[in-house]
């Protein structure tokens, strides 16, 4: 209960959800006793979706709530329970020292557990459940080994070592179920075929599209699944179709291909940046009525991946700007005269998509290419060239402003959410 809470509302704290947990903890008690009255679960439900609908209720408190407020029984109830926040896209547990976590666990196990238990979920709650679970009792079980332990550090080295797989594919699980979670399945199949052309932008879309397509299916079967070992077996799997297609593709590949664990290959190759982008001539916009063809998304998929593999732009930017542009080429299949509205709207649309790269690429431009001071370094000489006139204190806080929004936004993995909110705001000062 505390993993699951935890990872359902990561912006409570730790003492609402402790709340909330003792009282579910105490209602299955006593609801699930043998001999338990017929109405426990029922009455005992009700009270709770009640108590969190009080000014002063101990719990997790959402902006859906209200609304579940204005209902009444078995509708409260269900409304209630189909709140969540939205994930942690930020990660920001760090693990205390060898010292400092047997302090704490020798001080009180209990509160201990509980607070990692709390800690990790809300920082990791999008990894799957079952593999959340797994991975933290592994982890108290670890502490209180070690912790009794004649010589604590020799355990601990030993015992991460052991668990560096289930550490590393939790985290990793996350990760990916973060962004699939924020896109759904659709709009994640295109992120993956999008980065897949950034990172080999030499193969071919019959290379790249089948890989996109098997980590969407394998996402939405794994992520909300109940067995603990659907990531662990699929991953792997997936792995070996990765180097399969784009070994030969790609040094960079080859060179995670000669990784020792499928773990590490997964790692290798998901934190790849973009490869620098070929000489093409430009890409234009599918006109034909092929993109109507609604059970046939290959006209989409070829644009999708020949823009992708000419442009230096982070997914979560190109991604952006795609959706209105596909919305459009869809209204036109929906119009009267396709080939003329494909061929009116064609010449606009592929303006504003280069305007917004433009743009973005402005935004982002020397991140990928240099470490992070001297891309600040070189931000501050661009903004004071622009901006004779701004005093220090202005440009300083322009430099700090928009370095904050390169470093989590123009990488290749950054968080859609954040950075979807991010760029809409930046929009106007472009």
């Amino acid at each position: 209960s505390m993993v699951l809470y935890s990872r359902k509302f990561p912006s409570s704290t730790f003492e609402q959800i402790s709340h909330l947990v003792n009282e579910v903890v105490s209602l299955t008690e006593a609801c699930c006793a043998e001999g338990a009255d017929p109405d426990c679960y029922d009455l005992r439900t009700s009270a709770l979706s009640a108590r969190s609908c009080q000014s002063d209720s101990p719990f997790p408190v959402h902006p859906g709530a209200a609304e579940c407020c204005t209902k009444e029984g078995l509708e409260q109830k269900l409304c209630m329970a189909a709140l969540k926040h939205h994930p942690q896209e930020f990660p920001t547990y760090v693990e205390p020292t060898n010292d400092e976590i047997c302090e704490a666990f020798r001080k009180d196990p209990k509160d201990f557990a509980e607070q990692f238990l709390y800690e990790y979920s809300i920082n990791y709650g999008q990894a799957p459940l079952p593999l959340l679970v797994s991975y933290t009792k592994s982890y108290l079980s670890m502490v209180g080994s070690c912790c009794t332990s004649p010589s604590p550090t020799v355990c601990f080295l030993k015992e991460r070592l052991q668990m560096k797989h289930s550490s590393l594919l939790t985290t990793m699980s996350n990760r990916v179920c973060s962004q699939y979670a924020a896109y759904g399945k659709e709009k994640s199949r295109l992120s993956h075929l999008i980065k897949l052309a950034q990172k080999v932008p030499t193969a071919d879309l019959e290379d790249v599209l089948p890989l996109a397509e098997e980590i969407t299916t394998i996402l939405s079967k794994c992520c909300e699944s109940t067995s603990e070992d659907c990531m662990a077996k699929e991953l792997p799997e997936y792995t070996v179709k990765i180097c399969d297609n784009l070994a030969t593709k790609n040094s960079k590949f080859k060179d995670c291909c000669q990784e020792k664990t499928p773990m590490d290959l997964f790692m290798c190759t998901y934190f790849m940046p973009a490869a620098p982008t070929p000489e093409l001539p430009a890409v234009e916009l599918p006109t034909s009525q092929d993109v109507c063809d609604k059970g046939n998304t290959q006209a989409i998929d070829q644009y999708t991946f020949e823009l992708s593999r000419r442009t230096h732009l982070p997914e979560v930017f190109l991604s952006k700007i795609l959706e209105p542009t596909l919305k459009s080429l869809a209204e036109c299949c929906d119009s009267e005269d396709t080939t003329a509205c494909l061929n009116t709207q064609g010449p606009q649309l592929k303006k504003e998509l280069s305007s917004f790269i433009d743009k973005g690429q402005k935004l982002c431009a020397d991140y990928s290419e240099n470490t992070f001071t001297e891309y600040k370094k070189k931000l501050a000489e661009r903004l004071r060239a622009k901006l004779p006139e701004a005093s220090d204190l202005e440009l300083q806080g322009l430099i700090d402003k928009r370095s904050d929004f390169a470093s989590k936004c123009c990488s290749i993995n950054s968080p859609p959410l954040y950075c979807d909110l991010e760029v809409r705001k930046l929009n106007p000062f472009l």
